[in-house]
């Protein structure tokens, strides 16, 4: 049909949306913030930082063991071979889950997190229930997440600050051998990289 574009107009903005796009135009209108500034912003975290970004690190360190242990050795340094650097990433940890031991990754203070490889803190991280339980309860709060791991599994918390962040490597699941690193990055997760989720299986559905 002329004029037929590849959308349709029936659909309707969520709730969420609107309210985002009446704050940005109520900023702009008051010149308080500037729409290029803001367009560099926004692309800079839809396309540049996030946790596509952290995947890619996950699935070289699946694939190329020299990179595994350059980036169990010396996080930042292997992060930034992917120009992956900045604000928040400055000095990082990976820690490395196996059939024996879990990580996860929690910010007890505030919400030190690690922008260049993760993007920006879902609202459950910054949360005090979340903060204050990954702690007293880490089992607990695994479970809440659908994540039931044996007993005989150590569970370690690391607490990230202002100097010092994380990321779990998480493990490799059964049935990817032949995988090429694309496609390894796909069954990455963001929360199996913070270690309140665990990378997906191949043919496995969408996860956050």
């Amino acid at each position: 049909m002329p004029g037929d574009h590849g959308h349709d107009h029936s659909d309707v903005p969520s709730d969420l949306a609107l309210r985002v796009k009446a704050l940005e135009s109520l900023l702009v209108e008051k010149g308080l913030v500037d729409p290029a500034a803001l367009d560099v912003l926004i692309d800079t975290y839809e396309t540049k930082v996030g946790p596509r970004n952290g995947a890619k690190v996950v699935a070289r360190a699946w694939s190329d063991p020299a990179y595994k242990a350059r980036l169990l050795s010396q996080a930042g340094k292997a992060i930034a071979e992917f120009g992956f650097t900045g604000r928040q990433g400055e000095d990082m940890i990976a820690v490395e889950n196996t059939d024996t031991t879990h990580n996860m990754v929690v910010c007890t203070l505030c919400s030190c997190y690690p922008w260049p490889v993760l993007g920006l803190p879902p609202v459950w991280y910054k949360a005090a229930p979340y903060r204050a339980r990954a702690v007293r309860d880490p089992r607990g709060v695994l479970k809440d997440f659908g994540v039931t791991l044996p007993k005989s599994t150590e569970i370690r918390v690391w607490d990230s600050t202002a100097e010092l962040r994380y990321l779990v490597l998480p493990q490799r699941p059964a049935g990817t051998d032949g995988l090429s690193e694309d496609e390894l990055a796909n069954l990455v997760t963001r929360d199996s990289m913070i270690g309140t989720g665990l990378a997906k299986t191949p043919g496995q559905g969408g996860a956050p």
